[in-house]
């Protein structure tokens, strides 16, 4: 047990510690109010306009509440899950179109993963001496993850008609914007002992990342690759939207035709197919992450 200190020498402690506190609550709570007065300026400069959502806020809860109530068949009237058959009357086509952006995000990751490897290691600067190099690769590292997934689709559907391949150029270059930034980011914080010592032994640059960088970024590159490969189920699932295939444009046409139990059947599929996608990828960064430790 260590001795109390006397009543004399605790005081002045005590009285610094209380101002301590008060000088950080005061710091608090001015980046409170500093937080909040930008944000009411931001909504007034921006036009946002709260008695709006008021007014009309349960347009948003009514719109789901007809997505869950049948408008044919027997039970119409009720929600939907007292009548599966249907609700879900084109579940085989639906499955089909899901599994057609399953396949655009998978092959998108793969090819943007890959791509986003070998431009994430030329702009490390610690393992690339080239400043003109670095320069040029991280500009096209912003131009990829800058330009929305969507404007990419666009332009490729222009130029390739309507189908999947739009959707998996635009997510694989998204992915290589935001991958080579990652791993980038990754290579930097690297133990650089091993990057010498293959220098030293007189290693060229790709077998010095070869053997003396990889198996340092390996694992949590590809686990930033697995999370990568949720975000892109969600991104393919939209970029149906323009024509670029998949389930999103069977979302986009029932949601013009106001076809409100095909739109919820249809977000229910891509919701359970996130659910598992993220549970199972989960599970696949915590394996690396532990063997990695």
């Amino acid at each position: 047990m260590l001795p109390r200190l006397p009543g004399r020498q605790l005081a002045p402690l005590l009285v610094a510690v209380e101002e301590a506190r008060r000088q950080d609550r005061l710091r608090h709570l001015c980046a409170t109010v500093v937080l909040l007065a930008l944000a009411l300026l931001s909504g007034w400069v921006a036009q946002v306009q709260p008695e709006t959502l008021w007014t009309h806020g349960g347009r948003f809860f009514g719109y789901f509440d007809r997505l869950l109530t049948l408008e044919a068949g027997a039970h119409a009237g009720q929600r939907v899950w007292m009548d599966p058959a249907e609700w879900l009357w084109g579940l085989q086509h639906w499955l089909a179109l899901l599994g057609d952006t399953l396949l655009m995000a998978y092959v998108g990751t793969v090819l943007g993963a890959a791509g986003g490897f070998l431009l994430g290691l030329l702009s490390a600067a610690n393992i690339t001496r080239g400043a003109a190099l670095r320069w040029v690769v991280k500009r096209v590292l912003e131009f990829c993850r800058t330009v929305p997934e969507i404007v990419f689709a666009l332009v490729f559907v222009i130029a390739f008609g309507l189908g999947p391949l739009p959707g998996v150029l635009a997510i694989a270059l998204h992915t290589i914007g935001a991958l080579g930034k990652q791993l980038t980011e990754i290579v930097e914080n690297i133990d650089l002992k091993p990057v010498e010592g293959a220098v030293a032994a007189g290693a060229g640059w790709s077998a010095m990342a070869r053997f003396a960088v990889v198996p340092q970024v390996l694992p949590g590159f590809t686990g930033y690759a697995l999370l990568r490969f949720e975000v892109n189920l969600r991104g393919a699932a939209v970029l149906g939207f323009v024509g670029a295939g998949g389930i999103g444009q069977e979302l986009i046409e029932a949601i013009r035709k106001f076809y409100y139990n095909d739109v919820a059947a249809l977000l229910l599929l891509i919701i359970l197919s996130v659910m598992v996608i993220d549970t199972a990828t989960g599970a696949l960064r915590r394996r690396l992450l532990e063997g990695r430790a």
